[in-house]
């Protein structure tokens, strides 16, 4: 066994855990889930290939549409709420309701969208998922085919 095996497992040679909390807060943070220095996005939704900083790979993550997801039921529970709130106690104008709920809402989303995205990353890196274990293959679709030919 390498010196870098040696290091990179435990005595019963499994990977060592990864903090999930501190992952999520850095990738929420817009940062690398690894060392929390470098930046995990090029653009506002796209990932970078790697970490500038650590060099930790990005290319391969699978957030797919649940950040989406999330915003809406996030941003959702708090609107859908205040616009009850707001009908029941004052009844203003549809063209009020329209004027306040829907930049409110815009606004809502878009703030959250990559900070969520950065979260959903962190939390695969952090389970070593789709290819953000160093012992796995980096396609999982890799792990499929490898089985079927076996």
């Amino acid at each position: 066994m390498t010196e870098a095996k040696q290091v990179w497992t435990n005595q019963a040679g499994a990977p060592p855990k990864r903090d999930l909390f501190a992952a999520m807060l850095r990738g929420f943070h817009c940062r690398c889930p690894n060392c929390g220095e470098g930046k995990l996005f090029r653009a506002y939704l796209k990932t970078r290939d790697s970490c500038s900083v650590c060099g930790q790979d990005f290319h391969h993550h699978r957030a797919d549409d649940l950040p989406a997801y999330l915003v809406i039921v996030i941003v959702g529970h708090i609107i859908v709420p205040l616009v009850l709130a707001v009908e029941q106690n004052f009844q203003p104008s549809y063209l009020v309701h329209l004027a306040v709920w829907l930049p409110l809402t815009l606004g809502m989303s878009l703030a959250l969208l990559q900070p969520i995205k950065g979260a959903i990353v962190g939390l695969q890196w952090a389970f070593r998922m789709h290819g953000f274990d160093e012992n796995g293959p980096a396609d999982p679709l890799e792990a499929g085919l490898r089985d079927k030919k076996t």
